[in-house]
């Protein structure tokens, strides 16, 4: 496998590139950068946790508007 943009909404927000038998995330944009380096199995798996941290950011702000 080649490296492969990830989008989000439409976005690019980062690559992964192989690495060893994973996928290492590599962010571009700063909303995702918690996930920067983090290793996967897949690219789809990279696109649920990158869902699931910007739905629980979103949370968070609410919570504290």
């Amino acid at each position: 496998m080649q490296k492969q943009v990830i989008e989000y909404g439409g976005e690019p927000v980062g690559i992964v590139v192989p690495d060893e038998d994973r996928l290492k995330f590599i962010a571009v944009k700063f909303h995702v950068i918690d996930l920067d380096e983090h290793r996967f199995t897949s690219a789809d798996e990279v696109r649920l946790a990158i869902r699931d941290l910007v739905r629980a950011r979103d949370t968070s702000a609410v919570a504290h508007a």
